[in-house]
Parts: C-alpha cells; sequence; structure tokens
C-alpha cells in the first residue's frame, strides 16, 4: 500500500508498505478513502517538535471503509462506512461516560496518526468508530468534506465552545481563523451565541469566519487586540473566548479579554512553557479544556447536524489532493495557500 512518510522537516514523501494486520481483537483494518492534512500536522513538518527521519507523521483524520475487525469487535463490520477520529476512547471508563473520551482513562496511547494512507489499523475500534450511513458514493463530495471534519476539527471547535458553556445570546471571542477556529465560530452559532467575535488576518478565511456566523473581526494582535476586543465588548470582556491555537501570545490574549467569570475553552495544542495564573484568579476566569471528545459528538449531535445540512463544516477544505500530492499539500497549508487540505485516496 501507499503511505505518506516525513523524510524530515519540509519534505513528505510516498513510500510503499505491507498493509497493516490485525494484532489485537479491538483492532480495525481501515481502507482510507478520504484524508487531510491538520494544523498540529505542521508542528513536525515545520521541525518544531523533535522528530526522527523516515516517520509517518501524526495524520489522524480519515473517512474509510471497514476492511476486517478483530474478534472482540461487533459495532462494525466489513463494509461499513465510518468517520475515524484522532482519538479512540473506550466509551465506558470514567472519563468516556463522563464525556471526555478524548481523555481516556483505559489506555495511554489514545491517539491515532498514520491515516494518510491506504490502509490503517485502528486500535480500541468496538466503541470509538463512527458508523455513517450508506456508503461513500452516496455522497456528494462536499457532504464527504464535511463528514471528515467530523473526525477532528469540527469536534474539536465543538469542543472549545462545549467547555466554555457558551450559551444563548452570548458574546464568545475566537482565537485562530485556522480550521479549528472557523469550527468554533459554527459551534458558537449552533450554541446561540449572539456576538461572534473572530481574529482573522486572511480574506478568504474571513469570508469563511462571516459566512459561519462571525459578526465582527479584529485582524491586530498583542496589546492592540486586547483594546480591541474589549471595545467590541463594551470593555466588559467576552462571556466566553475559545483558544483554537496554543501560541503564547493566542492564549495571553485569551486569557485577557474574557469577562470576570468567563470560561476560556483550550482545545489549541499548548505550546507555551509557563503561564501566570495571578490575573486569572482576581478575574475569577476559568480555564478548560484539551482534546475533543469526537465520538461522543459526533454520535450525540454532530453527525446528525452534518446529514440535516444544519452545518456545513466541509468548506474549510479550500484545496483538494491525491495521496501523491501529500507533500505538496503541506507545503499549501504551511505557506496559508490552503485553510486545510482534502486528501483523496484512491
Amino acid at each position: 500500500m501507499k503511505e505518506a512518510i516525513l523524510v524530515k522537516p519540509g519534505e513528505m514523501e510516498i513510500t510503499d508498505k505491507d498493509i497493516p494486520m490485525i494484532e489485537q481483537p479491538s483492532d480495525v483494518i481501515l481502507k482510507v478513502v478520504r484524508t487531510c492534512v491538520c494544523g498540529s500536522d505542521l508542528w513536525n513538518y515545520r521541525g518544531i517538535n523533535d522528530v526522527k527521519p523516515d516517520q509517518i507523521n501524526s495524520g489522524h483524520e480519515a473517512l474509510a471503509i471497514v476492511e476486517s475487525v478483530g474478534d472482540d469487535v461487533t459495532t462494525v463490520k466489513p463494509g461499513d462506512f465510518v468517520i475515524a477520529p484522532f482519538t479512540h476512547g473506550c466509551g465506558h471508563c470514567a472519563a468516556c461516560l463522563a464525556g471526555f473520551d478524548g481523555s481516556c482513562q483505559n489506555h495511554t496511547d489514545n491517539f491515532s496518526e498514520g491515516v494518510q494512507a491506504e490502509y490503517v489499523r485502528f486500535q480500541y475500534g468496538q466503541w470509538a468508530l463512527v458508523k455513517v450511513p450508506g456508503k461513500p458514493d452516496d455522497y456528494s463530495e462536499g457532504m464527504l468534506k464535511s463528514l471528515l471534519t467530523l473526525a477532528d476539527v469540527m469536534a474539536t471547535g465543538y469542543h472549545a465552545a462545549q467547555v466554555a458553556n457558551v450559551s444563548a445570546g452570548d458574546t464568545v471571542v475566537v482565537m485562530g481563523d485556522g480550521a479549528v477556529g472557523l469550527c468554533g465560530i459554527i459551534a458558537a452559532k449552533m450554541k446561540g451565541a449572539k456576538k461572534i467575535i473572530s481574529t482573522s488576518r486572511h480574506e478568504d478565511r474571513l469570508a469563511l469566519a462571516k459566512e459561519f456566523g462571525a459578526t465582527d473581526n479584529v485582524a491586530t494582535r498583542g496589546d492592540e487586540a486586547v483594546r480591541d476586543i474589549m471595545a467590541l465588548t463594551n470593555n466588559q470582556g467576552a462571556d466566553a473566548v475559545l483558544e483554537c491555537v496554543g501560541t503564547e501570545q493566542s492564549t495571553e490574549t485569551a486569557l485577557q479579554v474574557g469577562r470576570p467569570g468567563a470560561i476560556v475553552g483550550r482545545v489549541g495544542l499548548p505550546h507555551t512553557a509557563s503561564q501566570d495564573m495571578t490575573g486569572l484568579f482576581y478575574q475569577n476566569l476559568q480555564v478548560a479544556g484539551g482534546p475533543a471528545s469526537v465520538t461522543t459528538y459526533d454520535k450525540q449531535a454532530l453527525l446528525k447536524a452534518v446529514l440535516d445540512g444544519e452545518i456545513n463544516p466541509g468548506k474549510v477544505f479550500t484545496n483538494t489532493y491525491s495521496l501523491s500530492e501529500i507533500d505538496q499539500a503541506y507545503k499549501d497549508m504551511d505557506s496559508r495557500k490552503t485553510v486545510k487540505a482534502y486528501v483523496v485516496v484512491e
């Protein structure tokens, strides 16, 4: 089979590898039909993280057909069309039962990877995989794109809004204009936010932010951004802040623009060594978040919302590539020519 590997920072390559086999009774072998490049994949690609050469990168979002299942798997069968989330919670530990399957307690290897390939071994497939009615051919490419966002970015944006307790009539600030931030705007609107302040500096992303529900935008950064955002809230601060980047500057801004008692829903992968919590104490500001509860949200709300046409998050995919073009897909995301790269696997 064909599989993408990170040769070195700045270079992806397609190699040949044996099709994976069932290794554990809870395994599911998936034939990937659509995958993509995530913003978090770029941390390795840019050389920010220390990675070994010639390794699979962290690709972790897929639509797939079930090829074979382990002896313990009864919820899916060969031929089923599924969403393969970036996490694979068990569904019955305390964390999963509480709705936090992104932090499943029953295994330490809760994160999927290696789906930028023709086949993948998905672990703990009994509960984590999300069945989609019918077959891929039953859906338009636009619908497949929206379904693919349910493997990560739409669920992650929704997680930010959920843990920030976004409610009807709220004013919400969304830090970040990548796919997760844009999906955070969709989620805030789903939950009834009245004013949604985006933070984009790019015309294509700002257009999507407005289409998804942003009512205002702040393009400045640092102290100026804090002043501009506060001005849009009558200097009271937002009811909720969705931090969808993870950088030090984005996090610092998020922690300064919420009103007293607000919650910062933090889903940007943290790349900040330390954080001064003193200001949060005096503001009664709360910080929540982490890996998204993908399977929980998909099964409870998001799959139905996509199938019913209530939301169309697939628009975050602004360019399409074949698997053989994976290096170009990474390059275009790295240079911001593409918001999120959509990869067709044939």
